[in-house]
């Protein structure tokens, strides 16, 4: 189970005193933590889990970002190495090329011919590529496909 991995990763990290791996994994299990707590639940299941980290990686890009345009590099670096540290436990994610042959399959499939298609294809897309790819990516590349078709 990834919660178990991940508290024996943050315990590992704890005893080699790797300050930044085990700071980040800390932070991610108190929000799996009030998520589990949030839900009711004693632990929860990896596609929960995975929620709460893409979460996370979520927000440490938008601060990364933030950070350079302020000219914190130190700060963006830092962010960076944490993000590192959370997408390690996301499961491989697929290439835009195999996104791209998905969104082609599913707008045969439905039948789309347009950006009023937009919700269709994603709900399809998304259901069919579950956590294995990144949705902003999958928006992006149907709003272009789509966008072709007019």
């Amino acid at each position: 189970m990834l919660e178990e991995k991940i508290l024996n990763d943050y315990k590992e990290a704890m005893k080699k005193k790797d300050t930044v791996k085990s700071s980040t994994l800390s932070f991610l299990r108190a929000e799996m933590m009030n998520v589990a707590i949030e839900k009711r639940k004693k632990a929860l299941d990896d596609n929960e889990v995975i929620s709460v980290i893409k979460k996370q990686i979520k927000q440490h890009q938008d601060s990364i970002e933030q950070f350079q345009r302020g000219g914190r590099l130190d700060l963006a670096d830092k962010e960076t190495k944490e993000l590192g540290i959370l997408k390690f436990y996301l499961p491989p994610q697929l290439s835009s090329e195999e996104v791209k042959k998905i969104i082609e399959e599913v707008i045969a499939t439905v039948g789309a011919t347009g950006p009023a298609d937009m919700g269709k294809v994603m709900k399809e897309v998304m259901s069919g590529v579950g956590q294995s790819t990144d949705g902003k990516l999958v928006s992006e590349l149907v709003k272009e496909r789509l966008s072709k078709s007019v």
